[in-house]
């Protein structure tokens, strides 16, 4: 299990919190290289269908995030989907994206 540095455990705390605020299946938050950040939870609408990351990569593209530094999905499943990844992948090909279970241990 890596040991997270402050900032990224930040990102940790806003995503258990996106997570629980709507009581979502995850939660996710990322910080972009002008080290803003953004959190969001899953969305499951009949239209569309988002996991965490993805909204979390949405909401940083569309204000203007032109990379990643770091990621951070909150979730149940022991393994991070890799749609998730792919979102951050299209912008950052070597920002970490780490997986934490819901009390926030970092899982890998």
């Amino acid at each position: 299990m890596p040991e997270l540095d402050a900032e990224d455990q930040k990102l940790v705390t806003l995503a258990r919190s996106a997570r629980a605020r709507t009581q979502a299946a995850e939660g996710a938050a990322l910080r972009d290289t002008d080290g803003r950040t953004y959190a969001a939870s899953t969305v499951d609408q009949p239209s569309f269908k988002l996991t965490a990351l993805q909204a979390a990569v949405a909401a940083a593209v569309s204000s203007g995030a032109e990379g990643i530094e770091a990621a951070v999905v909150v979730s149940g499943d022991a393994l991070l989907n890799g749609a998730s990844l792919q979102a951050v992948r299209d912008i950052a090909e070597d920002a970490p994206v780490y997986l934490a279970d819901p009390s926030g241990k970092v899982l890998s």
